[in-house]
């Protein structure tokens, strides 16, 4: 799990451990990101299912909830069957649009 922080964004490329502990890790290590809008970057994995992102459902709530982006990047999952509640875009490009689409909204009020 590598973490990149680029002013408010951590992006977080996870290249060989399962999800489910990626995401335990995360949960351990939420204090180093939990002030930015957040990237988790999967494209590297070649095995990445509808069930496997349905783990980041609890992280991701809490993360948005405290006002701040949770994006997941993989093109390996078909969107219309994924969770409105879990953000996943099939680019790392998309993921950034996303952020900045929703720190507008956030200045809005929306």
């Amino acid at each position: 799990m590598l973490f990149d922080k680029d002013g408010n964004i951590t992006l977080i490329t996870q290249e060989k451990v399962s999800i489910v502990e990626l995401v335990r890790r995360l949960d351990k290590s939420y204090h180093r990101f939990k002030n930015d809008n957040v990237i988790v970057n999967l494209s590297s994995l070649s095995d990445v299912t509808l069930d496997h992102l349905i783990e980041f459902l609890l992280i991701s709530n809490k993360h948005r909830g405290s006002g701040h982006s949770f994006v997941i990047v993989t093109n390996k999952i078909d969107y219309d069957e994924a969770p409105d509640e879990i953000v996943i875009v099939p680019t790392l490009q998309e993921a950034y649009d996303i952020i900045e689409m929703e720190e507008m909204e956030r200045d809005l009020g929306i």
